[in-house]
């Protein structure tokens, strides 16, 4: 893990995290848990085409309602509204719409919660750098969670949290360093290259999120206490500044957020992040620069890379603290 105060940086471990943390400081968890939210199937062949009809490919990436989906499709142009997507074990799904975006809302057919479908056809969303070296569709399953994953909805792991283990939290009490959850489902849309010339065009992929009335009061009560609030994740850090008023305080959330966080932005509600190492270009990379100062992660990356950090989603940590 590489700690960066303010503009030092140092190399440690996940490790040390008792030590490098104060009494009285809070970790924040993400503990939406993947789904398998991945499938392959195939478009019936139209009146007057011949063949077995389309290959089509589904990344569900945020719920609509009970039956509905949005979700990117791959060999979408393949598709039209009103057409039938036929998957594994008889589950099906009608196109009803395509986005601006590209992507599309599936209407999914039966009685049976869409999760439930999703367990008997779906595969893990891996990214694609995993994806290549994928093991058995049951250890992914296991692997791509964190130890605090409870609740159903999101098509990518929080993986800053994948650095934890029971062992690990029990120092960090031993150490009086306090732990929260909150939840957000993250979607796909959060890790698309920004391709606008200005911010201002890029549209982020909105993301349901919650935080909990006692959550909320806990939190507010460790800053006033002169503990600091680290979030553990770009997605707890998004959702807590989300939730973060004008006077600085956290409120109860229960909703979406599109909240894109660029250079120039005024945190309110964190005071540190741990993080993994993300794409240039990246959404998260302007997130960790506005945190830190560009010429500041500039640095850290060039560091990361000469002394051959892990990128990405199984990769190493970082915990950035910004100067007080």
């Amino acid at each position: 893990m590489l700690l960066v105060r303010g503009s030092k940086m140092e190399d440690r471990g996940v490790r040390d995290l008792p030590s490098l943390l104060n009494k009285g400081d809070v970790l924040v968890f993400n503990d939406t848990r993947v789904i398998p939210a991945q499938l392959e199937g195939v478009r019936p062949p139209r009146d007057g085409e011949h063949g077995e009809g389309a290959k089509i490919g589904a990344t569900l990436h945020k719920r609509i309602d009970l039956r509905r989906w949005q979700a990117f499709i791959r060999n979408g142009k393949r598709l039209r509204e009103g057409d039938m997507v036929e998957f594994p074990a008889g589950v099906t799904a009608i196109a009803e719409n395509r986005h601006d975006d590209g992507s599309w809302s599936l209407s999914f057919g039966g009685d049976e919660p869409v999760e439930v479908l999703l367990e008997r056809a779906g595969q893990m969303p891996l990214p694609p750098y995993i994806a290549g070296k994928r093991g058995t569709d049951e250890q992914d399953r296991s692997d791509y969670q964190t130890m605090f994953a409870e609740r159903d909805g999101a098509v990518a792991a929080p993986t800053a949290s994948l650095h934890f283990t029971p062992e690990l939290i029990a120092r960090l009490d031993e150490a009086g360093i306090g732990r929260e959850t909150l939840t957000l489902h993250v979607g796909a849309g959060t890790f698309l290259p920004v391709k606008a010339d200005d911010t201002d065009d890029h549209a982020m992929h909105a993301e349901w999120g919650r935080i909990e009335p006692d959550v909320a009061e806990r939190l507010n009560a460790v800053r006033a206490a002169g503990g600091r609030v680290i979030a553990v994740g770009t997605t707890v850090l998004r959702l807590l500044e989300s939730a973060a008023g004008e006077n600085d305080l956290i409120r109860p959330f229960a909703g979406d957020t599109s909240i894109f966080i660029t250079p120039g932005y005024r945190f309110r509600a964190v005071d540190g992040l741990m993080t993994n190492f993300h794409l240039p270009k990246s959404t998260l990379f302007m997130l960790v620069s506005a945190l830190m100062g560009l010429d500041t992660m500039q640095a850290v990356y060039a560091h990361a890379i000469e002394q051959e950090y892990r990128f990405y989603s199984y990769g190493d940590s970082s915990l950035l603290l910004p100067a007080a």
